[in-house]
């Protein structure tokens, strides 16, 4: 942290622009209570305004003329990418913009929260996590299996005596402080982890915009270009962060797990000395929280694919080469101007989304109409015989009654599988109702796992006998 390094960071981190800037105080408590404290990852625009909006009104009881622009005006200049306090983008999804805190001010929000005095601070828990974390790191990281099995058996021996200490009086629970200290750290770790995703999706972001630039500027053949970007996506899963993250997700999306995290959070919650703090549902809520932040890293995961498969299909339907270059020129000279902002106030103006092109050579050649001729001979009336059971045996599945069955087993579990539904409300519709609870799975974009099959059984009904259907597993989240 030499002087020229904070000068640079003075100059063109946010987090230290977010600190300077005169409207400080309201930019961060506005930011703090709309994003940080329930924990919101992105707000439509709309939403995001009236809550500024009515938040404007009530400063301005106490300061009448301090903050004098509207809120709208408020939200997109911290917006801009001179000051970047939030991120402005468009979903795939929906024509709102949403708006998300970027890294820079979780920082700045997070670091003037620790400037606060803290009425308790510890220090045995942080002690005792500092060792263990150090016992792991010098054992798991042993090359020779014989230290790594003298280390396992040092702490097997450990446990044995702890629990001769237990069983013969010896030793005795946590006391209040000791349980209030770990929890607090519990606390301020899970914080740590939602605030880092924030840092992972930007870095997953920036990845796509060089991968993106990459695409626009290059001029080699299609061939080396693509070799070179799946390369670079291989690349991305490989490394440490990549590694990191899969880990974790593969962690979120197992059920044993994150049946034992709730277990473990109900056990903790239940203690006596928790009882006692003010009640805050914060890490009641990690689960979720930790879900929706992860959905958020993936789906930004999951763009850098979205975009190889859109060069591939441009690639595949555009043969004219002079369009082709053309593009390429234009997208170059675009990522060559991205940093250079127009000095003009009308820069560019679009009288409509599309050009109207009106072709009167296009134009089809007129036909006379066509006027029937109707046969005055008398009618004769026929006979027909016709089947109508199979007409009346139509039966319609009820989506509500479906849906209501998902919500039911979500009330205790944060995720259900296909198959547990089934288990739990057998389909007495057989395949229809199968095919609908997959139609629910895509409409609210349940993830599948293609990876394990699972069996459903379709009573008998009637006529049908059982039945057995296999499925990839589909899985329900809250």
């Amino acid at each position: 942290m030499d002087h020229e390094t904070l000068d640079r960071l003075r100059q063109t981190h946010p987090a230290w622009r977010i600190l300077l800037a005169d409207h400080a105080p309201l930019v961060l408590s506005f930011l703090n209570l709309a994003f940080i404290q329930p924990n919101r990852r992105a707000i439509l625009a709309p939403e995001l305004t009236a809550h500024l909006d009515a938040y404007l009104d009530q400063l301005r009881e106490t300061y009448p003329d301090r903050y004098p622009r509207s809120a709208r005006v408020y939200l997109e200049d911290w917006a801009a990418p001179d000051r970047a306090y939030l991120r402005k983008y468009y979903p795939k999804s929906g024509s709102e913009a949403e708006f998300d805190l970027t890294p820079a001010t979780e920082k700045a929000i997070e670091w003037l929260k620790a400037l606060a005095p803290q009425p308790f601070v510890g220090t045995e828990s942080r002690l005792l996590t500092l060792l263990q974390l150090l016992r792991d790191l010098a054992a798991g990281a042993q090359d020779d299996p014989t230290a790594r099995v003298r280390e396992l058996t040092r702490r097997r021996d450990e446990i044995e005596r702890e629990i001769e200490r237990v069983r013969e009086g010896r030793t005795g629970p946590l006391d209040s402080t000791q349980v209030k200290e770990r929890y607090a750290q519990i606390a301020d770790t899970a914080r740590r982890l939602l605030a880092d995703f924030r840092q992972v999706e930007e870095n997953f972001r920036m990845l796509d915009g060089e991968m993106r630039e990459r695409i626009a500027t290059s001029t080699r053949p299609k061939g080396a270009l693509l070799e070179e970007i799946f390369g670079e996506t291989d690349h991305i899963h490989r490394s440490d962060q990549g590694k990191s993250f899969s880990a974790f997700w593969e962690f979120l999306m197992s059920p044993s797990r994150q049946d034992e995290l709730r277990e473990r959070l109900r056990a903790v919650h239940a203690l006596e000395a928790i009882r006692e703090l003010p009640r805050e549902d914060f890490v009641r809520n990690i689960p979720p929280m930790l879900l929706d932040a992860g959905e958020k890293v993936h789906g930004t995961v999951a763009q850098l694919v979205e975009q190889l498969r859109r060069f591939v299909d441009d690639h595949a339907h555009l043969e004219n080469r002079r369009i082709l270059d053309l593009v390429h020129e234009i997208e170059a000279h675009a990522v060559a101007l991205k940093g250079i902002a127009p000095t003009v106030t009308d820069f560019a103006t679009v009288d409509g989304l599309a050009p109207e092109l009106i072709l009167p050579m296009c134009r089809s050649i007129y036909r006379p109409p066509n006027n029937p001729v109707l046969d005055g001979a008398p009618i004769e009336e026929g006979t027909a015989e016709l089947n109508l059971v199979a007409l009346f045996k139509q039966a319609s599945v009820d989506e509500k009654r479906l849906r209501a069955h998902i919500a039911d087993l979500l009330k205790n579990r944060s995720q259900v599988t296909l198959a547990d539904i089934a288990q739990a409300y057998p389909p007495e519709q057989g395949i229809a109702e199968v095919v609908t609870y997959l139609r629910i799975a895509a409409h609210e974009g349940a993830p599948v796992d293609d990876d394990i099959t699972e069996t459903i059984v379709l009573p008998a009904a009637d006529s049908r006998p059982e039945r057995q259907v296999r499925i990839p597993r589909v899985i329900f989240t809250r």
